[in-house]
């Protein structure tokens, strides 16, 4: 019965190859610290750089934790815990310091949205309504890397920056479905295809330096928009059908 039981057990080499999955995760943090590094030097086409590495070792992560059943292989160990706290330092803090610091708010009211950004994503990474059943997120998704792409991209009047701001933290508990990129199933085509055209365009914008026509611009808006409200368009469109 022993040897039975021991059989069934991970060997050395599989318990190290799950555990460097948790190693490549934490890795995330690490790149975040990049990202700050150049923050502070108002490099901030590198940053987003950065940023743009931890999000794709968010994006991989979780398929390798999977594939190699790291959550069994090494139960002592939370991935969905070291997830969150990755992803706070890189959605979260290092953008809402980037937001803050940027002069792209206006002065008096950019500590105080600062810390609504630091103190509201921090309950949002906690609800755990967080998602729908259809894994849509509920409200504005603490995604401010994004917020923080678009506010240097658009590149608006302090006045218009600081409303953008205040109306995404407001809709951080407002209960609308924001489209999950990977994990909805419902025209998964589209906005696979939708998320490779703005990681092409986005690498443009960054290798610019932001300086991009109107045209591209507008293509980046539309995509954000459709990630935000195409449920929201769908169940009206349904309604009337």
């Amino acid at each position: 019965m022993d040897s039975q039981e021991d059989s069934l057990k991970p060997t050395p080499a599989i318990r190290a190859a799950a555990f460097s999955v948790h190693i490549f995760t934490a890795f995330g943090a690490a790149i975040a610290l990049l990202a700050m590094l150049e923050a502070v030097r108002e490099h901030w086409a590198a940053m987003f750089q950065w940023l743009g590495v931890a999000l794709i070792i968010d994006a991989i992560d979780g398929p390798i934790a999977r594939r190699l059943n790291v959550k069994n292989v090494q139960p002592n160990w939370s991935g969905d815990v070291l997830d969150l706290v990755v992803d706070f330092v890189t959605y979260v803090f290092v953008p809402a310091y980037a937001i803050v610091a940027s002069g792209l708010l206006l002065p008096v009211a950019a500590p105080l949205l600062g810390i609504a950004i630091i103190v509201t994503s921090a309950l949002y990474f906690a609800d755990l309504r967080m998602k729908a059943d259809d894994n849509h997120f509920r409200g504005f998704p603490a995604l401010w890397n994004a917020a923080a792409f678009y506010l240097f991209l658009l590149h608006w009047p302090p006045l218009w920056s600081t409303l953008l701001v205040t109306a995404l933290v407001v809709l951080t508990f407002v209960p609308f479905h924001v489209l999950h990129p990977v994990r909805v199933v419902r025209l998964r085509w589209l906005t696979m295809s939708l998320i490779a055209i703005w990681a092409v365009l986005g690498l443009y914008v960054l290798e610019m330096d932001f300086r991009v026509g109107a045209g591209v611009t507008i293509v980046l808006c539309a995509i954000a928009l459709w990630i935000s409200f195409s449920d929201a368009l769908i169940r009206l469109a349904r309604s009337f059908a």
